[in-house]
């Protein structure tokens, strides 16, 4: 097997008996890194510390993370402009925030005779959102239920406008 040291530097090409007394020298453990490579690659570390530093960058990553949850905005077929207003007025906060929505019309009785009432008010809803939102998932009708999914747009990086780089006096 190929050894390296706990530095990096190369001990080359021996036995495994050889390399695990050079690590217990060291007070170190001897650990394979590529076993698919041809001879086989182990390390001289210490494994504790490694791990370590390991679930120490993996809990980096998991903190950089943003989780994406869904918020949903229930309406009615015949709600009035100002509850549609304040419905509305929430869908954005929830698209500010980064999160999808799920704008929901709830019928009821005789009101899913007809769904094109509930289709009007989801296409007034996506409208209104206007270009801050992408249709993830088009209006559908599922039991007494229409839903629609709309997702922030991914908002572009502002370019800051660059100084102009000082003239060189040309003498």
């Amino acid at each position: 097997m190929r050894v390296t040291s706990a530095t990096g530097e190369q001990l080359g090409i021996m036995p495994t008996r050889e390399a695990l007394r050079m690590a217990e020298e060291q007070h170190l453990d001897l650990v394979e890194v590529a076993p698919k490579a041809k001879p086989p690659v182990c390390r001289i570390m210490d494994f504790g510390k490694y791990r370590y530093e390991q679930q120490k960058r993996e809990k980096e990553a998991k903190k950089k993370q943003k989780t994406i949850s869904i918020k949903e905005v229930k309406l009615r077929p015949n709600i009035e402009q100002h509850d549609f207003d304040v419905k509305v007025k929430n869908a954005v906060r929830f698209v500010q925030e980064g999160n999808k929505v799920k704008v929901t019309i709830m019928f009821r009785g005789r009101e899913l005779s007809h769904p094109e009432l509930g289709r009007e008010i989801l296409d007034r809803v996506a409208a209104t959102l206007g270009d801050t939102v992408s249709i993830e998932r088009t209006a559908k009708l599922e039991g007494k239920n229409m839903t629609m999914i709309l997702a922030p747009k991914a908002q572009k990086a502002a370019k800051k406008p660059q100084a102009p780089a000082p003239a060189e006096d040309a003498e």
